[in-house]
């Protein structure tokens, strides 16, 4: 049976991809690989997560497309840090505050959530250990 090789990236359309740049960048320190402008005029620009092969697209169609508006718990990305507590304060001074959580979960996780542009919600997952 066929299967796939691997995810390489997941797309999100936003309305302002520079200041979704800096979001991603600046609350989890996520690095711009690549940009360009697709056939159909939109603006791309990867991101890479640290220790992870896949990348985050996001796209900004071109002016006269219809706005992003994000559906409350439509879908989230995950990532795990070493220490939440630790590094929600950290999100806290760069203006990035917690929208929900810590809360432990019935593993012994602790996880939380913040907001990207558009709503998008960001989940932070600290593993039990």
């Amino acid at each position: 049976m066929m299967t796939v090789k691997k995810l390489l990236h997941t797309r999100m359309r936003v309305n302002d991809v520079e200041r979704s740049v800096k979001f991603y960048e600046q609350a989890l320190g996520l690095k711009c690989t690549r940009r360009h402008t697709s056939p159909r005029g939109a603006q791309l620009v990867f991101l890479a997560t640290p220790n992870s092969d896949e990348e985050i697209e996001l796209c900004q169609m071109p002016d006269g497309t219809r706005p992003v508006q994000v559906q409350p718990d439509l879908m989230h990305l995950a990532f795990e840090v070493d220490d939440l507590l630790g590094f929600a304060a950290a999100l806290k001074k760069k203006g990035f505050p917690l929208s929900d959580g810590p809360t432990r979960t019935s593993s012994g996780s602790v996880i939380a959530f913040i907001d990207a542009p558009e709503g998008y919600e960001v989940e932070l997952i600290q593993k039990a250990k």
